[in-house]
């Protein structure tokens, strides 16, 4: 593919790190933002990025000098009229995007693709802002963009071949593994990743156990690189939570996603996680210790939370949200599960997992806990 003119909107860190990854492989890339502040500190974010990577001798001095001066810095959405692919990176706000790309689409060439990184907005409703829908697309990336490997690509109802098949292989030459999602709520990673939160949140809101000890439980039993508390601190209660709300409420108040009271009540005072010291954990004082020892304690959490996970995956399977093996790789790529949630079903049994999901049920006698229909149709095919 020869080299595009990429234009990027929004200089936050998603939109930096797209601008770094474009220009990484080899493009031009004007990012623009209306706020200076977030422009000047974009400069300062993707430089320290470059040099890090160069003290890891991950590139050369030169490489770094050379990528930094192919990404050029503006305020006015006026200098993308040439651009040939622009990636929108802005607030997670249905309003506020339709307008930028009414705006956007007067400035712009007719031939130009437009997408989404939206988390979990519908692509369709952002298309039906557009004259030419045809070129627009969702396209989902993961934080730290230059660093996590996988691309979710959301096709609208209009979107068309020509665009799918450019971007597909744009994707290809940056390096990425691009999983093809339906256009439903929070895509595949945000939609089957739901579990791993709420029903921590929900272990902890029944007093089963504190923070500390369901995190120990999934990095212990099931080798996740971070337990849900600390994962929900790190990426920052007010996006965890408002990504939560937008899926529950676009899947008409579906009690699988339901928010935690608990969750909207740090985010109400602040407490958002490591970007302000507080969250589940304070960390300006030392981290509470786990219970280790109550073994029956810890798999009983951590098997809760998986059966949960693989209900979620198993349902995603089943109503085609994506195919079986973009839901592996979503998962593994995306979100660095320790192996893909099908497979994990296949390995402990999927009988055994339906079992765990129909205690769960009898138990609560709640919807929330409601075995997929899915799960015999997958037993049905192992047997086939």
């Amino acid at each position: 593919m020869s080299k595009m003119h990429i234009g990027i909107i929004g200089a936050g860190t998603m939109g930096s790190g797209i601008a770094q990854l474009a220009a990484g492989a080899g493009h031009d890339v004007i990012l623009v933002d209306v706020n200076d502040a977030v422009v000047r500190n974009a400069g300062a974010g993707i430089q320290k990025s470059l040099n890090r990577l160069v003290e890891k001798s991950k590139m050369t001095n030169q490489e770094a000098i050379s990528i930094y001066g192919r990404i050029h810095f503006h305020n006015e959405l006026n200098i993308l009229k040439d651009s040939q692919f622009v990636i929108e990176a802005i607030v997670e706000n249905l309003k506020i995007k339709k307008e930028l790309f009414v705006q956007l689409e007067n400035i712009v060439n007719p031939s130009c693709i437009l997408a989404s990184n939206t988390s979990s907005l519908s692509i369709n409703a952002l298309a039906s802002a557009l004259k030419i829908p045809s070129r627009f697309l969702g396209l989902h990336f993961f934080n730290p963009v230059p660093v996590m490997p996988l691309v979710e690509l959301i096709p609208g109802l209009s979107s068309d071949r020509y665009a799918m098949d450019t971007v597909l292989e744009c994707m290809q030459q940056w390096g990425k593994i691009s999983v093809i999602a339906k256009d439903t709520p929070g895509f595949i990673v945000n939609r089957i990743a739901r579990p791993y939160y709420s029903e921590a949140l929900r272990i902890y809101e029944e007093g089963i156990a504190d923070f500390a000890t369901i995190d120990y439980a999934m990095t212990s039993i099931h080798g996740f690189k971070m337990g849900p508390f600390a994962l929900m601190d790190f990426i920052g209660n007010d996006v965890n939570y408002a990504v939560t709300q937008s899926v529950w409420e676009a899947c008409y108040f579906e009690p699988r996603y339901r928010p935690s009271i608990t969750q909207r009540n740090l985010v109400s005072a602040n407490w958002l996680g490591k970007k302000t010291g507080k969250g589940f954990y304070n960390y300006e004082l030392e981290l509470p210790l786990p219970d280790t020892q109550n073994k029956l304690l810890l798999s009983g959490i951590a098997n809760r939370i998986l059966y949960m996970l693989i209900n979620e995956a198993v349902d995603a399977w089943y109503f085609g949200l994506a195919s079986y093996e973009d839901i592996e790789l979503a998962m593994t790529k995306g979100v660095n599960y320790p192996m893909g949630l099908l497979h994990w079903a296949k390995e402990l049994g999927i009988q055994h997992c339906l079992s765990g999901m129909e205690t769960l049920h009898n138990s609560y006698k709640e919807d929330r806990y409601r075995p997929s229909p899915g799960f015999l149709k997958l037993i049905s095919d192992v047997h086939e």
